[in-house]
């Protein structure tokens, strides 16, 4: 079998516990135990030429061809082999999730069946799961029917009712009936194997589509929608509400950069964007839960102060380290284990609380209303918003190396006051009204007399600064400015004229830390969308999303980055804001419904 080298056309499973990236070619390349930022026992992805070592494949004799898809409207993943011969396999791949004994079922575990479909097709199981980040295969002990796998501190157990002996040793053997694997909690699997993985597939595949039934998808690009929404629930890790802004750590941002980041963390700076659109889809189970994780963020934030990020279980130091052992994606390092920017001074995470968390005062949908105590909490990171509006920070780009007076932390401040005031006046609070009114606009006359730079005719990017980011598109979208604001308007062509490659927008165009960015990044791509959009350039708008739709994996996704001159996927997958842009922009452009009434 002709295995293929590291790409980001993956197909991700999962279950709100666990997650895995399936390969072309039906391999379990990464996946990582007992959570997502737990250890990766699937770690070939990021092994470099050792594609061997950290994977769990199952190789066709004589394999030919490949082909994949995801069962309508699921997290399960189908893929056919076909040998030469005209063999063929299917591989059918899930994490369990659903409702079992009162409460969701969703185990630190991996499914997979394998289907006799045609021939006598003749196979070998590859299952080496490692431990310590890639250091070292995982030691096995075996019974009758199962194999133990000591990948840490626990161990995990594969119960299957295919031979036992044949899996260790890795052998080739012919296909005859289909075969069950269920690699889960190093516990006896009580039942029949056969049986109940037959009968977790059907339960899983009825609460996804049961799920999907609930969305509210615009009229047009539904099954893209549908997609996003789907894999960014499974960036959701359930117990906490925590949405973690990929699924892989270093997958560099482009070739050889060494901007290599570990994104299976919670950014604050995500959170307006993503609860917009949770919002819009309607899909309350994930937003109420988003909303409890930040809400806890605040109560434990000491005098209001948000850091940039924290682990999905709101953890807030992240040390950051290398993973020696494994030589990266295509032998492209470092793989960063942590990620220092949780030690950095961010300011517009105070909007970027403070924006989504409103949603909990005024939508009567949820269960769980935010009252004058929410309120109180609130008012603290608001504070640090109106202390901290007019200090150099390092930007929602993450300057490693400089810090400015950024313009768009400014706007979020003032966003956040803006929005405190709006509570307040919705809760009754005249002089809190009042209070945070006034807040917000000096901090609007600090902006529009120190960013907006008189001689380049634009708002720059930092106050008394000349050059651009494509963060000044999003003025609109935080109601800072209207979009037929004449100052809006000349820094919107200024962008376009320093910014945008073609179908692609950069962050920005000046060198930092790591020198001169190669690649576009997707959600700025799709900022310049919902610009376009709101400037009245509809026409252009829909056929700049259609070609970010045409960049996607086969499974449906985009990655961080985007090489504006090649169009390959670079940076980690699949990446929430990029999914969030996609469903963000379908809701925009859409049609209504109602035209097809």
């Amino acid at each position: 079998m002709n295995i293929p080298k590291s790409s980001l056309n993956l197909w991700p499973i999962g279950n709100c516990q666990v997650s895995g990236l399936i390969d072309e070619t039906g391999g379990l390349v990464w996946g990582c135990v007992p959570r997502v930022d737990g250890d990766p026992i699937f770690c070939s992805l990021l092994n470099g030429e050792r594609q061997d070592r950290g994977v769990w494949r199952f190789e066709l004799e004589g394999q030919v061809s490949s082909e994949q898809q995801y069962e309508r409207n699921s997290a399960v993943l189908t893929t056919r082999l076909t040998a030469k011969d005209g063999s063929a396999l299917e591989i059918v791949d899930f994490c369990p999730r659903f409702e079992r004994s009162g409460r969701m079922y969703r185990p630190v575990a991996f499914v997979r069946i394998v289907r006799h479909l045609a021939g006598s097709p003749r196979m070998r199981v590859r299952l080496a799961p490692m431990r310590g980040h890639g250091a070292e295969i995982a030691p096995t002990t075996n019974g009758t029917n199962h194999i133990r796998y000591i990948v840490g501190p626990q161990a995990i157990r594969l119960s299957t009712n295919a031979p036992v002996g044949y899996v260790l040793e890795q052998r080739t053997f012919r296909v005859e009936r289909d075969l069950h694997f269920f690699l889960g909690p190093d516990e006896p699997f009580a039942g029949n194997v056969t049986q109940d993985v037959e009968n977790m597939l059907r339960e899983t595949l009825r609460y996804w589509q049961v799920w999907v039934r609930g969305l509210a998808t615009p009229m047009e690009w539904q099954s893209a929608v549908i997609r996003a929404a789907i894999t960014l629930k499974l960036c959701q890790h359930e117990e906490t509400g925590a949405i973690v802004a990929a699924l892989t750590t270093s997958i560099p941002e482009s070739p050889g950069s060494e901007r290599n980041w570990d994104y299976r963390y919670c950014w604050i700076r995500d959170s307006y964007y993503t609860v917009q659109a949770l919002n819009g889809l309607g899909a309350l189970d994930v937003l109420e839960k988003y909303l409890g994780y930040l809400r806890n963020i605040v109560d434990n934030a000491a005098g209001g102060q948000v850091q940039p990020l924290y682990s999905v279980m709101g953890v807030a130091e992240l040390d950051e380290s290398v993973a020696t052992s494994l030589s990266g994606y295509r032998g492209m390092g470092p793989v960063r284990i942590g990620n220092a920017a949780y030690t950095q001074v961010q300011h517009d995470a105070y909007g970027q609380i403070v924006l989504p968390t409103v949603q909990a005062f005024i939508d009567d949908r949820l269960l769980r209303r935010a009252d004058d105590r929410d309120f109180r909490s609130l008012e603290s990171v608001g504070e640090m918003a109106w202390q901290m509006h007019d200090q150099p920070d390092a930007g929602l780009w993450e300057f490693r190396t400089m810090q400015q007076i950024h313009t768009y932390s400014s706007v979020m401040s003032w966003a956040a006051c803006d929005r405190l005031a709006n509570v307040a006046e919705r809760l009754g609070r005249e002089d809190r009204r009042a209070f945070w009114r006034e807040r917000a606009e000096k901090i609007r006359a600090t902006i529009e007399t120190r960013a907006w730079n008189e001689e380049a005719g634009h708002y720059a990017s930092s106050f008394e600064g000349e050059i651009l980011d494509a963060s000044l598109l999003q003025m609109v979208e935080l109601r800072f400015v209207k979009a037929d604001d004449p100052r809006f308007q000349a820094t919107f062509a200024a962008i376009e004229k320093d910014l945008r490659r073609g179908e692609h927008m950069l962050r920005y165009a000046h060198e930092d830390d790591f020198g001169t960015p190669e690649t576009a990044f997707n959600i700025c791509t799709f900022w310049l969308i919902e610009a376009l959009h709101l400037a009245g350039r509809d026409e252009e708008a829909r056929e700049l999303f259609e070609t970010m739709l045409g960049h996607r994996t086969p499974s449906g996704l985009l990655s961080e980055d985007l090489d504006f001159t090649t169009d390959e996927l670079w940076g980690n997958f699949p990446q929430t804001y990029s999914l969030v842009g996609i469903i963000n922009c379908a809701s925009l452009l859409s049609a209504k419904w109602s035209t097809v009434r």
